[in-house]
């Protein structure tokens, strides 16, 4: 049966809402994290009206649940179908195999350059008859006006591909992928990205321990200077019980790390360079000879989302601020902010300082939040967006979470993890199938131990009766 709305709860809206359901209220204090230090909101895509509301105006730090922004800001502005273009040109045509002068290779901030589209538009340039290039290959990052980062300054990792800066010219993540593998009493190190003038020096031992989640933290890895060239040093320790690891690592700058990966590739398609690899621009005369295209929008925002990763929701944050001159992040943050006010969602607390929630600055409330996923639910990307959300125990950084339970493959939940943070945001279904949109934030140096909370809110929104104690209004 419908239930009348009392007045006093016409007029204060979201403070008519129950309370932190029992469940996560007692998940919470077994976590020992106050109710202060934790927002959440639950509320049905078609009502007006909140069924959570807890702290639901404080500003607090989002962790990767900021994506939600920066990815649905990107599906309506640029559109699903939106691409990013790397070309290259060229000064001269070729004669006999020889390309005369520079071959200029341009980035737009494509997200997802990954090796193999590199691979391929190398390989145009060789089908296109060029073999040898006379002079440089210069590489043009323009697209973006960026100060350089130091890797290292937010969790002092500098090597972790997460904390790569965001670059006009982004090629495979700045990323190296390593397999260690537990093999004949030793550990070997299998070098699966190429790159030319990189040295690889194995020093690790086999341990005989448990190989907790951890392992990455017994590997130390060094880059030093060798013959000319560099060395990638591998010490430490590495669990015979661990059999085999991959590790994504980003040791070298940005141009180093393009050109070890461009003599690579050239040499494995025949080709040779006479020059250099080296910055600058495109000239005005040059001439564009192949391009890469990259993967629609949809697809990038999938993979930002599903995986979290942090370089592309930087790239792509960016990119929203390339309106045909560098991008940088204030034009970024500006156009996001104008893109908010003209759907009506004005957040006085947001802070966004890169969009990827990889961030101390960066603040939303829970509130804000969930009025960003009502607008959403009702915009014509929706389809794109939820479906790029991790499904509760089926994939994503959700895949392990609620597995064989009630809520498995019945919630879209975007999470986030930093020190002090656990977060989490998405749409999710009740038992009669109602949806809802969840939005629950904690910030407390006790967060990690803050799981069981979430899923425990997951749990009771899956098991729920729709309409059981919701404040409707007739008709609504």
């Amino acid at each position: 049966m419908k239930r009348f709305l009392p007045l006093v709860c016409l007029a204060a809206g979201l403070a008519c809402a129950e309370p932190l359901p029992p469940p996560v209220a007692q998940a919470l204090k077994a976590a020992q994290i106050p109710a202060a230090s934790v927002a959440v909101v639950v509320q049905p895509v078609d009502s007006r009206f909140a069924l959570v509301s807890h702290n639901a105006r404080q500003a607090m730090n989002p962790a990767s649940v900021m994506k939600l922004v920066t990815t649905y800001a990107g599906l309506d502005l640029l559109g699903p179908a939106w691409t990013w273009k790397t070309a290259a040109y060229a000064e001269a045509e070729p004669v006999d195999g020889k390309l005369g002068g520079n071959l200029y290779l341009k980035g737009s901030g494509d997200p997802k350059f990954a090796l193999e589209h590199f691979w391929v538009l190398l390989r145009q340039l060789r089908v296109r008859g060029i073999e040898h290039i006379v002079g440089d290959v210069v590489l043009d990052r323009s697209a973006f006006a960026v100060p350089a980062i130091d890797p290292g300054a937010f969790d002092d990792k500098p090597m972790r591909p997460y904390n790569v800066g965001p670059d006009g010219l982004l090629v495979n993540f700045r990323a190296l992928r390593f397999t260690l593998l537990a093999e004949g009493g030793k550990v070997r190190v299998l070098q699966e990205t190429p790159s030319e003038g990189l040295a690889v020096d194995n020093r690790l031992q086999l341990s005989a321990g448990a190989c907790g989640s951890d392992w990455k933290d017994a590997v130390s890895v060094r880059l030093l200077p060798h013959n000319g060239g560099q060395r990638l040093e591998f010490a430490g320790s590495f669990s015979a019980q661990c059999g085999e690891k991959s590790l994504n690592l980003s040791p070298l700058a940005a141009e180093a790390q393009v050109e070890g990966l461009f003599l690579a590739l050239w040499k494995e398609l025949g080709g040779s360079l006479g020059g250099r690899v080296r910055a600058g621009t495109v000239p005005a005369n040059a001439r564009p000879v192949a391009v890469q295209e990259s993967p629609p929008l949809a697809d990038v925002v999938r993979d930002i989302n599903k995986f979290s990763n942090n370089v592309m929701a930087r790239q792509l944050f960016l990119t929203l601020g390339n309106d045909g001159v560098p991008s940088t992040p204030e034009r970024a943050r500006q156009r996001v902010i104008d893109w908010l006010a003209g759907r009506g969602l004005k957040f006085p607390e947001l802070v966004l300082e890169n969009g990827s929630g990889l961030s101390r600055q960066e603040r939303i409330s829970a509130g804000s939040l969930n009025r960003l996923l009502l607008d959403a639910w009702k915009s014509p990307v929706m389809p794109e967006l939820a479906s790029s959300l991790p499904i509760v125990g089926i994939d994503g950084t959700m895949k392990k979470r609620l597995k064989e339970s009630t809520a498995s493959g019945r919630a879209h939940i975007k999470t986030g993890t930093l020190d002090g943070v656990k977060t989490a945001a998405g749409y999710a279904l009740d038992s009669q199938g109602r949806r809802y949109a969840v939005t629950f934030l904690i910030n407390h140096p006790k967060a990690q131990a803050g799981g069981p909370a979430i899923d425990a809110l997951l749990l009771w929104v899956a098991q729920r009766q729709s309409g059981e104690g919701l404040p409707l209004l007739e008709g609504d």
